[in-house]
């Protein structure tokens, strides 16, 4: 059976809702088995520690550019009318938005999709620092932090279609696509080398990326098999928690589609990944300030993902893949948010040890 007896037997709403957490599944197992995190990256980055978190990074962005190029040049997905690409952008948005969230990722140790990966672990921290998110991207749509939103977008604007391609912009094409994504994967596998990756880091960063270019691939597929409207769209998670957020809240005022399959999907193929490798563990705060730190931040990635279009995997990795403009300012304003809020905060790196533990206090005593 393809993909149009699906649509015409089960409905699109459903088909684009079943495919949503399958993709979903895979992008939460992947994810949570690499311990993918643009957080994580950055500061191996800033601190220049080039090792494993960063090479994972990198490993899911240069996947995820190839795959969605080769599609591309091959005819099997057209984003010419993707929300990133086709509708006019915000230039300032993706600006200021892109550094509040590079900065709110610091403070929660984690960015929005880690976050709700990290929820299916146990983590606490994690879930509440997500609910701290959602309510606030809802609040950045469509409540009290709506006008500000579209004050602070209002102020550079770039029009839709070439003007807000990037590759159309610098005189390439999807080949030069192709080419750069292959100069970064590359970058990668040297990297992923010189750190002597582990499996899983190998096998989760490029099945991440896969997932990133599979979600363009899939709802473009149903695009073309429908006869109802379908926005062809890819993987991201400010909307989607704001969506359901409302779900929860209120009477659903839109019908399922896709970014209300991937969400519970993410989280299901997450907690699969910590059962099989037995890392789920309950954690919680270890005091009033981490808390305190946790909420400020989650509640800079919530305003700042709404100001700037998306989060780090919706603006940094779907939107970055097909050279989206406004995607790639936010993705670097990310990168700067992120350096300046570490050296702020100064903390140290732990790369074994959780957020709940300290380290033993060594005392001397007199012979």
């Amino acid at each position: 059976m393809d993909l149009t007896s699906w649509v015409e037997q089960y409905s699109t709403a459903a088909v684009l809702a079943t495919g949503g957490a399958v993709i979903g599944a895979l992008f939460g197992f992947f994810a949570q088995r690499s311990r993918f995190c643009l957080r994580a990256a950055v500061l191996e980055f800033w601190r220049g520690k080039f090792g494993e978190k960063l090479s994972v990074w990198l490993l899911a962005f240069s996947t995820a550019v190839v795959v969605a190029q080769a599609l591309v040049l091959t005819g099997h997905l057209d984003v010419t009318q993707s929300r990133q690409l086709a509708a006019r952008g915000s230039l300032s948005g993706a600006a200021v938005g892109g550094l509040l969230f590079g900065a709110g990722m610091i403070m929660t140790r984690g960015c929005a999709s880690r976050l709700l990966v990290l929820s299916a672990n146990g983590n606490l921290r994690a879930l509440l620092s997500g609910l701290v998110f959602a309510v606030t991207a809802q609040a950045s749509l469509a409540g009290a932090l709506a006008p500000l939103r579209t004050e602070v977008s209002s102020w550079w604007t770039v029009d839709g279609g070439a003007a807000r391609d990037l590759l159309a912009r610098v005189g390439s094409d999807h080949w030069g696509g192709l080419l750069f994504g292959l100069g970064w994967m590359a970058v990668a596998i040297v990297f992923s080398l010189r750190t002597a990756n582990r499996f899983w880091m190998w096998v989760g960063g490029i099945g991440t990326g896969l997932a990133v270019a599979l979600a363009w691939w899939f709802s473009y597929a149903v695009s073309q098999s429908s006869f109802d409207m379908v926005q062809v769209q890819g993987l991201t998670f400010s909307g989607p928690s704001a969506e359901w957020l409302m779900r929860v809240l209120t009477t659903p005022g839109t019908p399922f589609g896709f970014d209300a399959g991937m969400l519970p999907g993410v989280f299901i193929g997450s907690a699969l990944g910590a059962l099989i490798g037995r890392e789920f563990k309950v954690e919680g705060f270890k005091d009033g300030y981490s808390m305190a730190r946790y909420i400020v931040g989650a509640m800079a990635m919530g305003f700042g993902s709404m100001l700037a279009g998306g989060c780090a995997v919706g603006a940094g990795m779907t939107g970055g893949s097909i050279f989206a403009l406004t995607a790639w300012i936010t993705l670097l304003g990310m990168w700067a948010g992120a350096g300046v809020m570490d050296r702020l905060l100064a903390e140290p790196v732990q790369t074994h040890h959780p957020a709940t533990q300290r380290a033993p206090v060594v005392v001397p005593v007199a012979p």
